[in-house]
């Protein structure tokens, strides 16, 4: 491998190249770690902050206060959700209920019209039939759907937040206990292929009947990025990305999640002072063809600092006005070395 003398003491097409090309890896280098910082910092600010992550290690822990954290495991409902209309309870984060009634619906095909009786899940609005005669039907539902959340669902030992629990995935069918409903609910209802039915004879619903039946979210592990709010996990709050969390079934990774906070940039330093000396080589080389007897170390350094700072501040406008500042103030930096040659040439002249 090429010594760094030997690299210096180039001449000729060679030494151009040679300084050349160091000269833009410098610049790129420079540009590219900036660029990659910025692209960081500006997924942060998405998803409200950088992420601890804690694994399957869920205990709250100090120095996590207010900080954005990964968990994996299964929740653990400690106030079960409750449908106190059917008195119908089950160890969820989440228990759905869902009412549809035998209806007539419009079927539309092209110009023709025609009509059947089917379950659905909201009013059908007959007087907007284009034959509403004989197709009448009953109007609202006298029981709604509806969600119930638990009222305490922890991980780990954390408790998660109302949109936490929201926003846990997946729905299973929950059979409903007949033995648990009121007297008067227990009288008009039926129970059939794992739904509640007021139909005199199930397998033939008449108009109007109800079907009532139910979902929970499973108990499953999960994912689940968000804010420690002492022994809460919390959404942040006015999130860039509109949530402040997520959530994933299963042992999601960090990249999974967020790939563009988990590639967190390294060696920025190193790698700032490396474009900087490839820069000032680059100078070296280039200079050493105009005067193959002596370089002034403030020519080489003034030229290396002031192209790689312009480069680096680019990257930065409009994101980061302290960081382009800091940039522009290197490039200034050079520019001062570069006058103060220039001047200390002048003077040399004269004498």
């Amino acid at each position: 491998m090429m010594s760094f003398g030997r690299i210096v003491a180039l001449r000729g097409p060679a030494a151009i190249a040679v300084g050349l090309a160091a000269l833009v890896v410098g610049i790129v280098l420079a540009a590219w770690t900036e660029r990659s910082l910025g692209n960081y910092q500006l997924a942060l600010q998405l998803h409200g902050g950088g992420v601890v992550d804690l694994g399957h290690s869920m205990e709250p822990q100090d120095g996590l206060q207010g900080r954005m954290v990964r968990i994996s495991g299964t929740p653990r409902v400690v106030e079960a959700p409750y449908d106190s209309d059917f008195n119908q309870q089950a160890a969820t984060p989440v228990l759905a209920r869902h009412v549809r009634m035998f209806q007539w619906r419009e079927l539309r095909l092209g110009s023709n019209v025609t009509y059947e009786l089917d379950w659905a899940d909201k009013p059908q609005d007959s007087s907007r039939f284009a034959q509403p005669q004989g197709h009448a039907n009953p109007g609202p539902f006298p029981i709604a759907s509806k969600r119930f959340d638990a009222g305490n669902v922890e991980l780990g030992g954390y408790k998660l937040d109302a949109a936490l629990v929201h926003a846990l995935p997946d729905s299973e069918p929950v059979a409903p206990v007949v033995k648990a409903l009121p007297a008067n609910l227990a009288a008009s209802f039926s129970l059939q292929d794992g739904a509640l039915v007021t139909s005199a004879n199930p397998g033939n619903p008449r108009l109007g009947d109800l079907q009532v039946s139910w979902s929970a979210v499973p108990l499953q592990e999960v994912t689940v990025i968000a804010r420690v709010d002492g022994d809460h996990l919390v959404a942040v709050p006015n999130a860039v990305d509109g949530d402040g969390y997520e959530v994933n079934v299963g042992d999601s990774t960090l990249l999974d999640m967020r790939p563009d906070i988990a590639a967190q940039p390294v060696l920025i330093w190193p790698r700032r002072i490396l474009a900087v000396l490839l820069a000032v080589l680059g100078m070296c080389l280039l200079l050493r063809q105009r005067d193959a007897t002596r370089i002034d170390p403030r020519l080489a350094l003034g030229g290396g600092l002031l192209v790689v700072g312009v480069f680096a501040a680019l990257p930065w406008l409009g994101s980061s006005t302290a960081a382009a500042l800091a940039w522009l103030g290197v490039a200034l930096v050079g520019l001062a070395l570069l006058l103060w040659h220039r001047r200390a040439s002048r003077r040399h002249s004269h004498h």
